[in-house]
């Protein structure tokens, strides 16, 4: 993730690399499916330092966006991912693009959640950048921080989310 002003206004040239993330699918990005210890969601590791956790019922693709033979990329549709990130493994950062925003780190824990006319971001480790997905500017969310993208052109706001609403969301998570 490169820091500044056009941090994310460049276009999002992906090789998507699954419609969905059956384990043949998801093997075939490079990623295993975890054995599911519940119906609700499902977990991928991609690889050392990278588990996508993934809500059952979800709209998204895998992405390999520089071609290395890496997944660094989800594109969310709908429902909602928890990404777990090491920087110490992966090095060259990861992205969840939704028709809303764009979440993009360098290793950290955060959850995204793509609804029809927004989506939250939600950071549980490290930190993460988030702008929409037409603007050069956004906002870089710490710990317990959050903000909601609506379809607006307005300035993003970033809140300390309550107890409650975080634990919702990780419950749907499986967390």
């Amino acid at each position: 993730m490169t820091q500044g002003t056009g941090v994310f206004g460049f276009a999002l040239l992906a090789i998507f690399c699954a419609s969905s993330a059956g384990s043949a699918l998801a093997q075939s990005t490079g990623c295993s499916l975890r054995p599911a210890v519940s119906a609700q969601r499902q977990t991928l590791n991609c690889e050392p330092g990278l588990s996508i956790t993934i809500e059952r019922g979800a709209s998204y693709q895998l992405a390999d966006r520089n071609r290395d033979g890496h997944v660094d990329s989800v594109k969310l549709n709908s429902k909602a991912v928890l990404v777990d990130v090491d920087s110490n493994r992966v090095k060259d950062g990861f992205e969840v693009v939704t028709p809303q925003a764009i979440a993009a780190v360098r290793g950290t824990r955060w959850a995204v959640d793509a609804q029809r006319n927004k989506t939250d971001v939600l950071v549980l480790r490290g930190r993460v950048g988030v702008n929409r997905v037409n603007a050069r500017t956004g906002v870089t969310l710490g710990a317990g921080e959050g903000v909601d993208v609506d379809n607006g052109r307005g300035p993003l706001r970033v809140n300390r989310w309550q107890q409650p609403r975080i634990t919702a969301l990780m419950a749907r998570l499986g967390q």
